[in-house]
């Protein structure tokens, strides 16, 4: 019964911290929200901007919908990174941010994610490769000691809240 409840707690904590987050994220202007993502990007891309490896995407969208947040938005790279509300990008990686939090932090494969229909990328087959890949090359030993460490920590809780949410019977 304990293990039951337990999970039952965690499964509520993994879907109602995001609407949490999200709701109030809905009142916050566009622009505020994309200068923010232009500097995280920024910080956790520093690596592959300087050498390059994002040039694929200029002149290219990738759209990023992050489902129980309701949070959606575009991304391109040309001389920095752009943001823009969600309109028309050639690929869309969609998925909660459980997911998304798992793959920044490299605790969790994108492919893994893809075939478990935890992730869905829409759109332009080889765009959307290529940011796979991309994804796949992050090295989180390379980038800021507070970002590092707070990426862990939220992967390794969100981990933990998983597996207890597994537990026991969805009817728990």
């Amino acid at each position: 019964m304990r293990t039951a409840l337990a999970a039952k707690a965690a499964r509520d904590i993994l879907t109602l911290a995001p609407k949490l987050v999200g709701k109030p994220l809905t009142l916050v202007p566009f622009a505020i929200k994309a200068n923010v993502l232009q500097q995280l990007l920024a910080v956790l891309l520093s690596e592959q901007v300087k050498d390059g490896e994002l040039d694929f995407l200029e002149g290219q969208w990738v759209g990023v919908r992050v489902e129980d947040m309701e949070l959606a938005f575009e991304v391109s790279f040309e001389q920095g990174f752009k943001v823009r509300p969600f309109t028309a990008p050639e690929v869309t990686f969609s998925a909660n941010s459980a997911e998304l939090l798992l793959v920044a932090a490299a605790k969790e494969d994108p492919d893994t994610l893809f075939f478990q229909r935890r992730l869905s990328i829409e759109g332009d087959t080889e765009l959307g490769l290529e940011v796979k890949n991309l994804l796949l090359g992050i090295d989180v030993q390379s980038m800021p000691k507070g970002l590092k460490l707070m990426l862990d920590k939220l992967a390794n809780m969100l981990t933990t809240l998983l597996q207890s949410s597994q537990t026991a019977p969805q009817w728990a």
